[in-house]
């Protein structure tokens, strides 16, 4: 009977995709194919692939006929949002972050993270005389979460959990902050009714959430709704799956033995990892540098504001602001993360690659020549900073992993395993 033997493959299948190390190294290698393929002599066939919209333009009424590379960025990805909610929402509610002495540091951390790559950004800038360079002073303040991520689980073998929850406290943040930028600064118009509306509708997911017999049937189309508004009103969705994984119920309800929040993130986790993330990945890494003059353009105000940035503005700043945070004040790190953890963690925030692609396209008029060279030089210039960073992070954290931990390395005067989570 095949009945039987589908359960096991299932559970295998679930099991390979929600292992941290796999799926990272299933999104690098998805990443990895669409580099090569762009830069190969078939890159118009993916290009073609990741701006073909399907269902043309039927679905331009709902603000909704995006293309496929559009739908993985914007659609899928919130579903890896929608889970990253639900995890940090339970760290705050019941684990690491939930002292607030803890929680604010990565907060400030991102903050930090994001104020010195856009100050080295207009420092180097001051080089174009012509002034247009400086409009992409917010490109390298994003952290691309997914990637980040994905390079901890892959070369982090060995840190403890609790640098996994700061850094992606950290990148969460560092988006949302990215995300405001792109709303209020970067976009010339907000539908704030549309916005108003996907925020109701996510408080209305919570409402039923809670609800006695919470039924699928009402949840789901909710969770939709929410989305396609905060799209339509022209936030970044993935704000919306960040929301809604936070209106999800952390502890138990009703006499359950097993948090809401807690059985969809397991539900939902496979999904994230094994579809959302190496299709995101797929269709967001392409970026071609073939036919442009590399050492001129990474010889751009532009590019050098850019790499600078990201390679030394984002652990510059991540560094910084944490010993500045547990030196001169009352707040503290987290049991099992110490200061010796905020270099590979700042390292891999200089990720930016996706977000910092988006904001890259939104922040000069690429309608002009002079503006278009500039977006050019910007995305070339995101991939090398990136995969930069990538790679001394990787060399980090492996350093980090193998070096002896000591019993207090947040130096807050007790053991790390006498303490609570």
């Amino acid at each position: 009977m095949p009945a039987p033997a589908l359960a096991p493959a299932a559970r295998s299948v679930r099991g390979f995709v929600t292992d941290e190390r796999r799926g990272g190294a299933l999104l690098l290698g998805a990443a990895l194919v669409a580099v090569v393929w762009a830069n190969t002599p078939w890159r118009a066939a993916y290009q073609t692939i990741v701006t073909a919209v399907p269902g043309g333009d039927a679905l331009a009424p709902l603000h909704l006929d995006l293309s496929l590379g559009t739908w993985a960025s914007d659609g899928l990805l919130a579903i890896f949002f929608f889970v990253v909610g639900l995890e940090l929402k339970r760290e705050v509610v019941a684990g690491s972050l939930r002292d607030p002495r803890r929680a604010a540091v990565p907060v400030l951390a991102a903050v930090g993270g994001m104020v010195a790559p856009a100050v080295l950004y207009l420092g180097t800038t001051l080089l174009d005389h012509g002034g247009d360079a400086r409009a992409g002073w917010a490109v390298p303040t994003a952290t691309d979460i997914a990637f980040a991520l994905a390079v901890l689980a892959v070369f982090g073998r060995g840190l403890p959990a609790p640098v996994r929850t700061f850094l992606l406290t950290l990148a969460v943040v560092d988006d949302l902050l990215a995300i405001v930028v792109i709303a209020f600064v970067l976009t010339a118009h907000v539908a704030v009714g549309a916005l108003l509306g996907g925020l109701a509708c996510v408080v209305a997911f919570g409402v039923v959430a809670r609800l006695r017999r919470a039924p699928w049937w009402l949840l789901g189309p909710l969770a939709v709704a929410a989305w396609a508004l905060v799209h339509a009103s022209g936030v970044h969705a993935t704000i919306a799956g960040v929301l809604l994984g936070f209106a999800m119920p952390t502890r138990a309800v009703h006499g359950e033995l097993v948090g809401r929040a807690e059985r969809a993130e397991h539900a939902w986790r496979p999904v994230a990892n094994g579809v959302a993330l190496p299709v995101f990945a797929f269709f967001a890494a392409g970026v071609t540098v073939v036919g442009t003059r590399l050492g001129e353009v990474l010889g751009s105000p532009v590019a050098i504001g850019v790499m600078v940035g990201l390679v030394v503005g984002k652990p510059l700043g991540v560094l910084g602001t944490t010993w500045l945070a547990v030196r001169l004040s009352p707040l503290r790190l987290a049991p099992g993360v110490g200061l010796r953890d905020m270099l590979p963690v700042g390292a891999l925030t200089g990720i930016g690659f996706t977000v910092a692609l988006l904001v890259a396209e939104l922040s000069f008029d690429a309608g002009t020549s002079s503006g278009a060279a500039r977006v050019a030089e910007a995305k070339v210039a995101v991939l090398v900073a990136s995969v930069a960073s990538a790679a001394i992070a990787a060399v980090l954290l492996r350093r980090d992993a193998r070096r002896a931990r000591p019993a207090d390395v947040n130096e807050d005067g007790i053991p790390d395993d006498q303490q609570e989570p």
